[in-house]
């Protein structure tokens, strides 16, 4: 019997042998380490992560600028739900690769060893005046040089589908005392956390 592979098959056998055979610094982890987070609980984590830094590198699905549609993007605000709020210039490469094709991934770092966080979502663009004086703050005058009625400036909302977080379960400094035990003793003992976010 003969076995044709097409390209999809075989990411698939790579993805089940990766789950399978790989990953040995989580299999020698004697502590729990993933744990997957639905809706509400995906968007508390959300909060936490971004509210220790609100930078990302926001990457849109159509590339139009030198950027390759990445770009770095603050978070004006998190809501409840994990909806993110971005203001953006209505002429910018971003908005523009917005209207071809809404999808967005968003990378953030909160700190140098934890805090990771990996998003998809949706984008979609309004240029509604309260919620751009809710979002506004004094610096985005160096962007936005006529004020918070710039005519220039645009609100972006995005809301997570999915994505993906790395983080530690008792802060750094925990963490770190983990870790250097681990070196100490030759073991793997370290705090992290790591799982879904899914809505």
């Amino acid at each position: 019997m003969v076995w044709f592979f097409n390209p999809l098959t075989d990411r698939l056998i790579h993805k089940i042998k990766n789950i399978l055979i790989m990953d040995s610094i989580n299999k020698n982890q004697p502590e729990e380490n993933h744990k997957d987070l639905r809706a509400g609980k995906a968007a508390e984590k959300i909060k936490e992560l971004i509210g220790k830094n609100k930078s990302c590198f926001f990457r849109t699905q159509q590339a139009t600028g030198e950027s390759e549609g990445v770009r770095p993007m603050s978070v004006q605000k998190i809501d409840e739900d994990g909806v993110l709020w971005f203001l953006s210039p209505t002429d910018s490469h971003k908005n523009s690769e917005l209207t071809m094709d809404p999808e967005v991934h968003l990378y953030f770092q909160g700190s140098t060893h934890s805090d990771f966080l990996y998003l998809n979502g949706r984008a979609s663009i309004s240029t509604d005046k309260t919620i751009i004086k809710e979002l506004w703050e004094p610096t985005l005058k160096t962007w936005f040089t006529e004020g918070e009625n710039d005519p220039r400036i645009s609100v972006i909302k995005v809301t997570p589908d999915n994505g993906y977080y790395w983080d530690t379960k008792h802060g750094n400094a925990v963490a770190a005392v983990k870790v250097l035990f681990g070196a100490m003793v030759g073991k793997t003992f370290d705090d992290s956390i790591e799982g879904s976010v899914s809505f």
